[in-house]
């Protein structure tokens, strides 16, 4: 995995050595410090290794680090630190007095705090911290970042609530829609009974009209009978009254010329009549009688229209605010990838919370956790070099190889403790002391 290096960091104040005497579990131990990567303190448990540490916060990081009960055995503690920027810390007498040394001559509590970083004296009160909080001290490192952050992470969340509110409230709705059933073969908007009843007058008028009609062919259908019958008895009066037959004849052709007017009116009276046709009221009649139950029908269609047409507005907001948010997630994105972080792969996410390589802190590895914290650290306070680590033992050989090589590559110095006497401990401590070499087995070399 690539790494991003800075002067600032290769240059770091490192431990050069260190001696305790006397301290809680250590009666008298020396370690010479790697300039960079790891320098392992080993052994068993309850011989001391913690307190090499508790030794070094003493020194370097003040009376807050006083241990509650430094002396051993009723003597009194005494640590002594050498730095690389030529600084010397010692820690000695009753009450542990303080007394730095240095180029330009003595010194305080003061002048350590200038390259001390307490993060490095205390990795755990990191590593313990929220999320956010452990976002909050990356963020320290780049004045202004962390408002702009914080503006854009509520812009984020505002978005995202106000989305999740609406695509809620835009699924109720469809399944409101979905649940409403649809009836079909009835109108589409609710009957009208002052509309069907004027159809039914009109249809009324109509086949009224039509009757008289009909009762017109009929009365002419009755005057060609009588003008036939009319005929008829013309003709026997023509051959019973020759003598008036010039009367008769007149007569006779009056009564045919009548006939033929009639059987003319008859016929246009039965072509009219045949081409008439009577509306049926039946279906007005049952529309009128169940004018409530179909006018019920068409609410519900309508009703169900109209929630899926409001449904379907929803989810078009509900894409749209999907675009917004996205487009905030890429601002934020943008504005983290214009800054160098301590680390690749190592961002802040939507929540507030630190992520490294697509991972909140609870889904890393300890390892991950160990490497995310240490670059922390020295981004937060880069003229502080080194970090101590507690308990390594949880990490396997080859974890601790590639943690050590990783430290090297960054020119910083990790000082840390393992429960095991095996060859990767640049120091076994037994007793409160640093083992003797008769004491252990023959040891190759071994170094990060």
């Amino acid at each position: 995995m690539s790494t991003k290096r800075t002067k600032t960091e290769d240059e770091g104040v490192k431990i050069a050595c260190l001696q305790v005497e006397n301290l809680k579990r250590v009666q008298a131990v020396e370690v010479v410090c790697d300039e960079r990567g790891l320098t392992l303190i080993g052994g068993r448990n309850g011989q001391g290794k913690t307190s090499v540490l508790d030794a070094i916060c003493w020194a370097l990081g003040g009376d807050r680090f006083r241990p509650s009960n430094p002396d051993h055995d009723g003597k009194e503690a005494a640590v002594h630190v050498e730095l690389s920027n030529g600084i010397t810390v010692e820690r000695k007498g009753k009450n542990g007095a303080l007394k730095v040394m240095g180029p330009a001559g003595k010194g305080g509590q003061q002048l350590l705090n200038e390259f001390v970083n307490g993060f490095a004296l205390n990795l755990p009160k990191f590593m313990q911290a929220g999320g956010t909080e452990k976002a909050r001290m990356l963020l320290d490192v780049f004045p202004g970042l962390g408002k702009q952050i914080e503006d854009l992470n509520a812009e984020v969340k505002k978005v995202f609530d106000e989305r999740h509110a609406l695509g809620v409230i835009a699924e109720r709705k469809k399944k409101h829609a979905e649940d409403l059933s649809y009836i079909a073969g009835v109108p589409g908007k609710p009957l009208s009974g002052a509309d069907m009843a004027k159809r039914m007058q009109d249809a009324l008028s109509r086949n009224a009209r039509n009757d008289a009609m009909r009762r017109d062919a009929q009365r002419a259908a009755e005057n060609v009978e009588a003008c036939d019958a009319r005929v008829r008895m013309t003709g026997k009066r023509v051959e019973e009254l020759q003598a008036a037959l010039a009367d008769a004849a007149q007569e006779h052709e009056k009564a045919v010329t009548d006939s033929t007017r009639a059987r003319q009116s008859l016929a246009a009276s039965r072509a009219t009549a045949a081409d008439l046709q009577d509306e049926d009221t039946t279906a007005i009649e049952r529309e009128l009688a169940d004018i409530e139950a179909t006018n019920a029908k068409v609410r519900q269609n309508a009703q169900k229209a109209a929630a899926e047409s409001e449904a379907s507005d929803l989810a078009d907001h509900y894409d749209a605010m999907t675009v917004q948010l996205d487009a905030v997630r890429a601002k934020r994105i943008q504005l983290l990838a214009s800054v160098a972080m301590p680390l690749d792969d190592l961002s802040i996410g939507d929540d507030g919370e630190l992520i490294y390589s697509g991972q909140h802190w609870d889904g890393m590895s300890g390892s991950e956790q160990l490497r995310v914290a240490a670059a922390i650290c020295a981004a937060v306070k880069p003229e502080c070099g080194f970090v101590l680590l507690d308990k390594l033992e949880a990490m396997d050989l080859e974890t601790l190889a590639e943690f050590g090589a990783w430290l090297t590559e960054r020119g910083l110095q990790g000082i840390g403790t393992r429960v095991s006497t095996g060859d990767e401990c640049s120091i076994i401590i037994e007793d409160g002391m640093v083992a003797e070499p008769e004491t252990l087995k023959t040891r190759k070399e071994y170094r990060f």
